[in-house]
């Protein structure tokens, strides 16, 4: 049998593994140069530490699995997003990847996740990559000596990337598994390198644990302005979160992932995880300054003589990514936590071309595009997709680390807007002008602007008017930004095809929130599709 909870609490783990080729806490200095000397990585000419991932560049969803037990059999919401595992398969696998690196070197990193110290769980990472140690030493909060001393994981999680599940007799759907039990406050992830499924783990954990002590998870990033006024960004990847929130007007809290509790907002981490595709010194000077010595690349092709990252060869993936702990951003919040958000900004990339740069929403409407989650996928950027954009709706932008069922963290949100009477904004980021291939992208720079008018409160005696379709108010007209934008309507040369491209949409949204037990006046403040 494995460790029982009470148990776990003394890292009878690490006892199951040779003492002597445990490193535990390295520096970053020592784990960069073991990664080189071991090669599991390369050196770029600013200093970062590059990692490849191949054949598994990004998260591997389907094979996420939660232990089915007695503490998760009727709390969470159970589906393709959280596959049960029975309790025998995890521990048979556990003990063969414990068996595995018994005779390996173990990197192991004793850290906080949650910089709020109420809130903070003590958590540790084994990994039998020394460039896997560094990522989650940068990533999550790191410890002083004296804390180090005391330091007791309330989570372990054990990352074996070179050990392969075998499906027909761990239950698993592939030779990848990342399987978290509650009850043993286990999480293990194998056959996978990719180093995003540390990261997301522990933020399920919380998504999971938080909700019982009052405080609503959130996949957002978060700033706070020189009047000390919080604001969050939610979003998929590829809308903005990460380039908003680094903003030089504003000190950042965190890039990805954060708690609202009774007191206000902070950071579950200690540093940033950025995509870096086509990234650049003018476009984003924070993010690109932010990669050097002690940063992690993932998956950036290097120039074969100068050892320059590429940012724009995306040979091996488009996602490729930065991590870095939050202080090399200049402007960082430290301690990562902010007061309660006068604003939270809802941010999708519409690739269908019609919904408005900037709109209002009231609290149910609030509701109803967190749960949404809306963004769009381009054609052509995965087999089999058409000509057309898809839809994509991950619930509560961020479905695949969602435990619990989704009324529970929009009934958070809705509660604490009216609360706190902060105001939730949708911002496009995608297309205006037509669908992707004929329109256009909506601009950083104006983005930007509509932005900074919100969080700087200049909206006060600008008119508002009500859009039909999806019933959001829009603005006549905004500061710095052209007033002929502001309506995606009167972007399109053919008003008809938008109104026919607008009710596609439309219906498409319905048809997603059919799913959702929510009470009328939520479900009322969608969109209204002309069937």
């Amino acid at each position: 049998m494995l460790p029982a909870e009470a148990d776990v609490n003394e890292s009878p783990i690490l006892a199951q593994l040779t003492p002597g080729r445990i490193h535990r806490n390295l520096s970053v200095p020592q784990m960069v140069a073991v990664s080189l000397a071991r090669g599991e990585a390369k050196l770029a000419a600013n200093g970062a530490l590059v990692a490849y991932t191949s054949p598994r560049t990004g998260r591997s969803p389907k094979d996420k699995f939660i232990i089915l037990d007695d503490r998760t059999r009727d709390t969470v919401k159970w589906g393709k997003v959280n596959q049960p595992l029975e309790p025998e398969k995890f521990d048979a696998l556990c003990h063969r990847v414990l068996a595995y690196l018994a005779n390996r070197d173990v990197y192991v990193q004793d850290l906080f996740a949650g910089a709020d110290p109420r809130y903070q769980m003590p958590i540790q990472i084994i990994s039998e990559y020394a460039w896997q140690a560094l990522f989650v030493h940068q990533l999550f909060l790191r410890l002083t000596a004296e804390e180090l001393a005391t330091h007791v994981p309330e989570f372990t999680v054990i990352v074996a990337p070179e050990f392969e599940a075998v499906p027909e007799r761990d239950g698993t759907s592939s030779s990848a598994a990342i399987v978290l039990d509650f009850t043993r406050r286990i999480v293990l992830i194998v056959g996978t390198k990719y180093a995003g499924e540390i990261k997301k783990c522990i933020f399920s954990v919380l998504n999971f644990l938080l909700p019982q002590r009052d405080v609503f998870p959130m996949h957002c990033s978060a700033n706070v302005g020189e009047d000390g006024v919080t604001a969050l960004f939610f979003g998929l990847s590829g809308t903005g979160k990460t380039t908003l929130s680094a903003d030089p007007y504003r000190r950042l809290i965190g890039d990805d992932e954060h708690g609202w509790g009774p007191s206000g907002v902070f950071n579950f981490e200690g540093g940033c995880y950025a995509k870096c595709v086509d990234l650049s010194k003018e476009k984003e000077p924070q993010i690109y300054h932010a990669i050097r010595f002690g940063s992690v690349l993932e998956n950036v092709v290097l120039d074969p003589d100068s050892c320059e990252p590429d940012y724009h060869d995306i040979r091996f993936t488009e996602n490729t990514r930065a991590a870095y702990p939050i202080d090399y951003i200049q402007n960082a919040l430290i301690p990562s936590i902010g007061g309660h958000p006068k604003n939270v900004l809802f941010l999708t990339a519409d690739a269908f071309g019609v919904l408005p740069p900037i709109s209002k929403l009231t609290p149910e409407q609030a509701m109803y595009h967190f749960l949404s989650g809306y963004t769009a996928k381009l054609a052509g950027t995965e087999t089999g997709m058409g000509s057309e954009p898809v839809p994509d709706f991950s619930t509560c932008f961020g479905a695949p680390f969602m435990p619990l069922p989704p009324k529970v963290y929009a009934a958070m949100l809705g509660e604490r807007l009216r609360r706190h009477e902060t105001q939730c904004w949708l911002v496009n980021t995608g297309w205006t002008g037509g669908a992707y291939g004929v329109g256009t992208r909506i601009g950083l720079p104006h983005t930007r602007a509509m932005v900074h008018a919100v969080l700087d409160e200049k909206l006060a005696d600008v008119e508002f008017v009500k859009e039909p379709t999806f019933g959001f108010n829009i603005p006549t007209s905004y500061p710095g930004v052209p007033y002929e934008i502001l309506n995606p309507r009167n972007m399109w040369k053919d008003r008809d095809a938008y109104d026919r491209q607008a009710a596609k949409l439309a219906e498409k949204f319905q048809d997603n929130f059919v799913r959702f037990d929510v009470p009328d006046a939520v479900r009322n403040a969608g969109p209204r599709a002309q069937k």
